[in-house]
């Protein structure tokens, strides 16, 4: 486990150095008011570990990457009868 906690500490730190972060969704009030500046990683083990660093506590919307989720279920659900086309 202290290898996971490693990685997951080394990732963290390596996105706070970066600048190259983008725009925040000003359009959508919940993520205006997010900190462009904030960064949270946590990853669960098989065998339920928990590696967590940055603001992995800190509470945010899942507006843009629920579609990510809904996707992950569908494609759970149907597997390779989901057609994707028009979308991509």
């Amino acid at each position: 486990m202290a290898e996971l906690d490693r990685v997951v500490s080394d990732i963290t730190a390596e996105m706070r150095r970066r600048t190259d972060r983008g725009t925040v969704a000003n359009y959508i009030p919940e993520l205006a008011r997010v900190d462009r500046n904030a960064f949270g990683l946590a990853v669960i083990d098989m065998q339920g570990h928990v590696a967590a660093a940055g603001d992995a506590d800190t509470p945010f919307s899942i507006q843009s990457i629920s579609k990510v989720f809904t996707l992950t279920l569908a494609l759970g659900k149907a597997g390779d009868r989901l057609s994707l086309w028009p979308i991509i």
